[in-house]
């Protein structure tokens, strides 16, 4: 549905973008994910308008897009701050847009009380104003005037960062919800790996200007097609040389030692059988952290710390000092060159 095709920006001598090449599907929920300054947000802006290229083209359904004036893409905007009008009601900061299409007052009625309801704010928060609502409520009225107007695409630019960590939980799965409920095409740009691994469907992972992969969630994490993408998904292991020796991996067939070496930290086990041709080797407790879903140990081994999840079973905790073993499968091993 939407198609950026080699395209670049610069700011002065500055290269924002190189060579961003991306299709987003008909109802996909695709998150841009990468740190600040990568070129997300960029990339964002270009796509609704508010930014033009200095090379490539972006279109819509086979529509080239790329000249076309911001009001004219029907695509909605959430924006990180919201962007409302603090001294409006909700009511009216909803029917903004149907007023700017010049829509008669018995269908602006109509269509925000309607899109109100799908976005739980009720009639009495709708006279509110808007600087009298919580983060929370103010992000939902964000949304509805965004898709009040029924636009095609809607683009939100880390519009949860602003909020409290329990909220932010809360209002991802909401929106979630909503986006499937309205089977809109959703381009969401974050920095949170966990918000892109839990919403998206697919993700676009960004690092000083360029995409670095393109995958779906399991991909992106299981099968890092860079080592820039492994160390900023989640957590990691770096294998050293001398741990992969000890364990015996560096025998194992297509494990380069050469390479840098990674595993996910739920992929190594204390104490615990791992099936198929797994690798053992001595380790001594450090410390643990007890998160209650699991526990999270730091063990050293071969002068390295490495740190291993282990699902709580209800099993005693191994202590600080205790000698333990580690498996893990080599399978699991991601290899990169250095």
């Amino acid at each position: 549905m939407i198609k950026l095709d080699n395209i670049g920006v610069t700011f002065g001598s500055f290269e924002a973008l190189k060579n961003i090449n991306i299709h987003v599907k008909e109802g996909e929920f695709f998150t841009f994910l990468g740190p600040s300054g990568c070129g997300k947000t960029t990339t964002l802006r270009t796509i609704t308008g508010f930014i033009h290229p200095s090379c490539g083209r972006v279109s819509v359904r086979g529509v080239d897009i790329t000249d076309t004036p911001i009001e004219k893409r029907n695509i909605g905007m959430v924006f990180q701050s919201y962007a409302l009008f603090p001294t409006m009601t909700v009511y009216e900061n909803i029917a903004f847009g149907l007023k700017v299409q010049k829509m008669n007052k018995d269908e602006i009625s109509q269509k925000v009380h309607a899109m109100a309801e799908k976005v739980d704010l009720s009639d009495e928060q709708l006279q509110k104003k808007v600087s009298q609502l919580s983060g929370g409520q103010q992000q939902r009225v964000a949304i509805a005037r965004a898709l009040v107007t029924s636009p095609e695409i809607i683009c939100l630019d880390e519009p949860l960062s602003n909020l409290d960590a329990k909220l932010r939980v809360q209002l991802r799965n909401e929106l979630k919800d909503l986006q499937k409920r309205f089977g809109i095409t959703t381009v969401y740009v974050t920095h949170d790996q966990e918000e892109a691994l839990t919403l998206s469907d697919r993700i676009a992972v960004f690092n000083k200007g360029v995409i670095e992969q393109i995958g779906r969630p399991d991909e992106i994490y299981n099968h890092s097609a860079t080592e820039f993408v492994c160390n900023f998904i989640g957590d990691i292991n770096r294998l050293s040389p001398e741990f992969m020796k000890a364990s015996g991996a560096d025998k194992v067939s297509g494990i380069d030692t050469g390479k840098h070496c990674y595993i996910r930290l739920e992929r190594m086990h204390v104490n615990d059988a791992v099936a198929g041709d797994a690798m053992t080797i001595q380790a001594k407790v450090q410390n643990y952290e007890y998160y209650g879903l699991y526990i999270k140990y730091s063990l050293e081994v071969q002068g390295q710390i490495v740190k291993v999840i282990e699902k709580n079973s209800g099993k005693p905790l191994y202590g600080t000092g205790e000698t333990v073993t580690v498996s893990f499968n080599p399978a699991d091993i991601m290899q990169y060159e250095g």
